[in-house]
């Protein structure tokens, strides 16, 4: 199966191609952007141990895909993956529409802390809308997309659940 993986998800940025196939045997042979990488997966309780040609990290992953948030090392981040089947059902669901969902869902549950917009204002892409803590990390959830704020869906102290809708542009 072919992923396409954004890091630290920005509007500007160029997904890496990943190809994964399950031998027979179970083991994963993986090609990051056409280069073979060694690859080994161990689930462990909540986490899944990684290994990376030769190097191991411990892998704490929270959401679900397309937007996922990781946490390894101490160090939290937030990737998009989207496997070929997913982009290719996204663009069967936009066919020849021409309306498009400005909504900014949030990547994961939550508590808000910080709503950095207000109904009117104009974002740039990359702009951040709002903050979130989950796993006592603060992210700031950014507009793939210019637009004007039409509706703020949440306020500081709210809880949300993944996928919520926090704004949308218009």
């Amino acid at each position: 199966m072919r992923y396409y993986v954004t890091l630290d998800p920005d509007p500007a940025a160029r997904p890496i191609v990943i190809d994964v196939v399950e031998l027979p045997s179970g083991a994963l042979d993986v090609k990051i952007e056409g280069k073979p990488a060694g690859v080994d997966v161990v689930p462990m309780g909540g986490q899944l141990s990684v290994r990376v040609d030769g190097q191991v990290v411990d892998l704490t992953t929270e959401g679900a895909p397309p937007d996922v948030g990781a946490v390894a090392s101490g160090h939290r981040s937030y990737v998009r993956v989207e496997s070929e089947r997913m982009r290719a059902a996204e663009q069967a669901k936009k066919g020849g529409a021409t309306t498009h969902d400005k909504s900014v869902k949030s990547p994961m549950p939550g508590r808000v802390v910080k709503v950095l917009v207000a109904k009117g204002d104009e974002v740039s892409a990359g702009q951040g809308l709002v903050v979130l803590e989950a796993m006592k990390m603060e992210y700031e959830v950014r507009a793939k997309a210019a637009g004007v704020v039409a509706v703020v869906h949440v306020a500081a102290g709210d809880t949300v659940e993944g996928n919520a809708r926090l704004v949308t542009l218009a």
